[in-house]
């Protein structure tokens, strides 16, 4: 049952998605030579870690950019579904990855122990929020989202196993891009007349 609340809210999401996604894009052209997407992780455009932290501009401003602008898009969008009867527990763990990913763009890599924190926040709550959303969406996205997040968290247990074959920065972008794929598809549903069931709640489980 679409109402101009969960509209706004899917907007809100749509952006917040196909901002993250782009501004990583932009991120990476500005960066030089020496930036992999197999070796080098995506924070490394803001700033690298200690103790030799680098710093490259544009990319920096763009990607701490792109992330203020992703976290606080994500949070409204988690207040507005919320507010329009959306389930709790779902816009709450949503709110949750949007905090994770403004301390992102508010601490950099420079900052090691504040940045490690808000990426970990982001990635767990992010795969378990996808998979806890299936349960108040109708349709076929349901599935979508239960597969995304749970990408998202198998790739975060299989760290050791990804990570030679795919290098740090390939492995992370296996546990990120779920959820910015999510996000935006949460937000296309949003948009296209999803939001607060019409079903008894007892039917939306698989």
């Amino acid at each position: 049952m679409q109402t101009p609340g969960t509209a706004t809210a899917g907007a809100c999401l749509f952006l917040a998605g196909f901002i993250a996604l782009m501004g990583i894009i932009t991120g990476e052209i500005f960066y030089p030579a020496d930036y992999s997407t197999a070796h080098s992780e995506i924070s490394d455009l803001g700033s690298t870690r200690p103790p030799e932290a680098r710093i490259f501009q544009p990319s920096a401003t763009i990607f701490n950019g792109t992330m203020i602008a992703t976290g606080i898009l994500t949070l409204a969008g988690a207040f507005i579904a919320y507010r329009t009867g959306w389930d709790r527990w779902s816009a709450l763990l949503l709110g949750i990855v949007g905090a994770g990913i403004l301390g992102v763009g508010i601490f950099p890599g420079n900052v090691r122990i504040w940045h490690g924190l808000c990426a970990m926040i982001t990635f767990v709550a992010g795969g378990i929020a996808a998979v806890v959303s299936s349960r108040a969406i109708v349709g076929p996205f349901r599935y979508l989202a239960a597969l995304l997040g749970c990408i998202t968290l198998l790739s975060l247990l299989g760290l050791s196993v990804l990570i030679p074959v795919l290098g740090d920065g390939g492995t992370e972008r296996w546990i990120a891009f779920p959820i910015i794929f999510w996000l935006t598809g949460l937000g296309g549903y949003f948009m296209g007349g999803g939001g607060v069931p019409s079903q008894d709640p007892g039917e939306q489980c698989p």
